[in-house]
């Protein structure tokens, strides 16, 4: 059975057919033994609750409580009377807020500019664990350049040393 069948069956029930789509239906539930249980099923379930429906009194009338829904909805559109802000509301919202976020976004550029600018070349001598090698490093900022220099200090080192300052290579 198909949807639209279905809800057919439901319009036909509530009697909001017109007398031609009425006759129709008639039809299609004489055709179809699905459609005469489904039809049975739906009469049953409108018997049962509208015979079980509770019907509750309310002590004031139904106008009442329309009107004052209507009352509520009218409050809520009329724009009330703006209160006059106080100086400290103003002030803060005018002048701290953005003053606050100046001096956020000058301390990160100076603190970014004592990283990059504020250094100046260093000659410094790295501390090596190792006995046999030594390294001096320089750093230009300016030249984004780290030179590191590493020499052998062992006794051969030295004795090499000395014998090319005897004899200088030509």
């Amino acid at each position: 059975m198909k949807h639209e069948e279905q809800l057919k069956l439901q319009t036909y029930l509530e009697g909001e057919l017109s007398a031609r789509e009425a006759w129709a239906v008639d039809a299609l539930v004489g055709r179809d033994s699905a459609n005469q249980n489904l039809l049975g099923e739906l009469r049953f379930t409108k018997g049962a609750l509208a015979g079980n429906e509770p019907e509750i009194k309310l002590p004031e009338s139904r106008e009442f409580y329309w009107s004052k829904i209507e009352r509520e909805i009218q409050r809520l559109e009329t724009v009330p009377a703006t209160r006059g802000t106080n100086w400290f509301t103003w002030w803060r919202r005018k002048y701290w807020i953005p003053f606050s976020g100046f001096v956020v976004m000058m301390a990160l550029l100076l603190g970014t500019a004592n990283q990059y600018l504020f250094r100046s070349p260093v000659l410094e001598e790295i501390d090596n664990p190792s006995e046999e090698t030594g390294a001096f490093t320089f750093r230009s900022d300016k030249d984004r350049m780290t030179v590191v220099w590493l020499y052998d200090r062992t006794e051969e080192a030295a004795s090499d040393l000395e014998d090319l300052e005897e004899n200088p290579v030509k």
